[in-house]
C-alpha cells in the first residue's frame, strides 16, 4: 500500500520516509513516529494498517539526518545503536521532522501524530508544542516534560509489565495532565504493540488500537 518517499525538512537537507494514503477520502493525516529501531517492516506496516482505516500517514526516517538507511534489528546490538543514534539527533531536530512531516501530508486534513517508544515521547511533544493532537505508546523519556502546558490533547498507553515505565511514572502522567487519557494494561509489557515480537501482546495491542483510532476519529474530524 505505501512507498518511500523524499520529505524536505526545515533544513536544506531532505530525509526518507514511508508513505500510505486511503482509498477514497482521507479522514486526515498522522505522522507515524518510529521506536529506536528507525523505519522498520514493522513501523511501516503499522503506517499501511492507518491507511486502512481512512488516514494519509507517513513515517519520516528521522536518522537520515544521521545516516541514510537505518533499520535496526530488535536485539540488544540494535537497542544500543539507536540509542546512541536518538542520542546524537535530539529532540529538537526530531520535532522540526514531525513538523516537516505534517506539512507534507496538509492536504489530508487536519493532522495528528502516533509514536511508540522514543517516538511516544516525541508525539507527546508534538502535542505540547506543535499542536497536533498526538498518541503517546509507551513513551519512557516522557517524565521531563509533563510540566509543560499541551497545546493539543495527547493519549497515553503503557503496559503495567513494563519495567522501563514504573507504575509512579505512569502516576506523574495522570497527576500532570489529568485531562488526558491515560490507559494501562495488565498484561501487557513494553513494546506491546510491535506484532511478530516476543514483546507483542495480542489483546492489549487491539484495545489500545481502538481507542486509538476513536480519538483520531474525534480530534482530526472535519470542522
Amino acid at each position: 500500500m505505501g512507498q518511500p518517499i523524499n520529505i524536505p525538512t526545515s533544513g536544506t537537507q531532505c530525509i526518507g520516509g514511508y508513505l500510505a494514503r486511503p482509498q477514497g477520502q482521507p479522514k486526515g493525516g498522522l505522522v507515524v513516529i518510529q521506536e529506536i529501531f528507525g523505519v522498520t517492516a514493522h513501523i511501516r506496516d503499522v503506517v499501511d494498517r492507518f491507511a486502512a482505516h481512512g488516514y494519509v500517514a507517513i513515517a519520516p526516517a528521522f536518522f537520515d539526518r544521521l545516516e541514510s538507511g537505518v533499520e535496526l534489528a530488535y536485539d540488544r546490538g540494535g537497542a544500543a545503536r539507536g540509542k546512541a543514534l536518538v542520542t546524537e539527533l535530539g529532540l529538537e531536530r526530531a520535532l522540526e521532522d514531525v513538523a516537516s512531516a505534517a506539512e507534507s501530508i496538509a492536504s489530508a486534513g487536519k493532522i495528528g501524530t502516533v509514536g511508540y517508544c522514543w517516538g511516544g515521547t516525541v508525539a507527546l511533544l508534538a502535542a505540547l508544542r506543535l499542536g497536533l493532537p498526538s498518541v503517546s505508546y509507551y513513551g519512557a523519556r516522557n517524565l521531563p516534560f509533563l510540566h509543560e502546558t499541551p497545546k493539543a490533547p495527547v493519549m497515553f498507553h503503557f503496559g503495567e509489565k513494563d519495567p522501563n515505565i514504573p507504575p509512579e511514572a505512569v502516576a506523574k502522567h495522570r497527576d500532570a495532565l489529568p485531562q488526558m487519557e491515560t490507559f494501562t494494561y495488565p498484561g501487557a509489557d513494553h513494546a506491546f504493540n510491535r506484532d511478530g515480537n516476543s514483546s507483542y501482546h495480542e489483546a492489549s495491542a487491539k484495545l489500545a488500537m481502538q481507542r486509538t483510532l476513536d480519538f483520531f476519529a474525534t480530534q482530526l474530524a472535519a470542522a
